[in-house]
């Protein structure tokens, strides 16, 4: 854990938030996506490609919060004003980085792919959200892939 209150003099040295560095990370490689494949972890150093994905663009992840008991982030993947929980809302857990500013993350909602003969397993949705890190504490990242239109 990360001790903000530093007791020495040194101005420069800052608290960084694990999580930030790690998505830091997948942005840079989501914006120069390259074939080549790596050690399974969040931070592997390229995009991988698979059987059914020559070159992948998106590392999915999925976020927990420091105070939601297990329970991944979900958010709904419209831009209409609905909750998650609401009759007939459709949510996703599943999440593309695609800014990082500081401490905070924006992120666009994956949904799950509607055509069942696709080998790509999420579509991207017009709905994004931005995250303050300090309330992530954990990121589980799932198998590279390609998305469309991001």
């Amino acid at each position: 854990m990360c001790n903000k209150n530093n007791n020495n003099n040194d101005n420069n040295n800052c608290c960084q938030n694990c999580v930030a560095e790690i998505l830091a990370v997948i942005l840079i490689l989501q914006q120069n996506a390259c074939p080549e494949n790596c050690l399974d972890t969040c931070d592997r150093p390229a995009l991988g490609g698979g059987p059914n994905c020559l070159v992948c663009n998106t590392r999915p992840v999925m976020l927990y919060t420091c105070c939601g008991n297990g329970v991944p982030w979900s958010m709904p993947t419209t831009k209409e004003n609905v909750t998650c929980g609401d009759t007939g809302v459709e949510c996703s857990t599943v999440f593309r980085v695609e800014k990082l500013d500081g401490n905070c993350a924006t992120f666009r909602v994956l949904a799950d792919n509607p055509d069942t003969t696709s080998t790509l397993p999420y579509i991207a949705t017009n709905s994004f959200f931005t995250m303050d890190l300090d309330c992530c504490c954990v990121i589980r990242c799932l198998n590279d892939t390609y998305v469309d239109c991001v």
